[in-house]
């Protein structure tokens, strides 16, 4: 079995919303919400400004990957999301797609990541620490919840 990516695109992105809605906690401390709506999705996936793929295994759709190469502000590549459907989470797919991702940045000759994480999710918190992203400063969303700012060298 493998991980393999896949544009998410206008005939595909009832299938993100699937895999989002999947993860009603998360939902919730993101955006207030357990359920997100067809909208909530075309905006977040499908503009210019962020890369939006599924994480696919072998033909499966298990998860949404989302990054910027560069964000304006800092000049860094951000991973914005990383997460897979509530059935498949615990078989270590996130990590693996972690890391074909992170093989990705280095073949684009990119040596950090930078990510955001809620501070109140802390399970995300153990996850990237555990793949060596280490904390370096807390900033606010636009919401005014607290987002904890991790990078990796790669």
């Amino acid at each position: 079995m493998s991980i393999n990516f896949e544009e998410i695109n206008k005939e595909t992105i009832y299938i993100a919303l699937e895999i989002i809605n999947s993860n009603p906690q998360y939902n919730e401390m993101e955006n207030r919400e357990k359920a997100r709506s067809l909208t909530d999705m075309e905006n977040e996936f499908l503009n210019p400004n962020t890369t939006s793929e599924f994480i696919k295994l072998d033909d499966t759709y298990i998860g949404v990957i989302d990054y910027m190469l560069v964000n304006l502000k800092d000049s860094f590549p951000w991973l914005g999301l990383l997460i897979i459907h509530k059935d498949y989470q615990g078989f270590g797919f996130g990590k693996q797609a972690y890391e074909k991702f992170e093989n990705e940045m280095r073949n684009r000759g990119l040596d950090n990541i930078r990510i955001g994480i809620l501070q109140e999710n802390t399970k995300a918190q153990c996850f990237w620490k555990s793949l060596g992203f280490v904390y370096y400063i807390t900033s606010k969303a636009q919401n005014g919840s607290a987002i904890l700012c991790y990078q990796k060298q790669i």
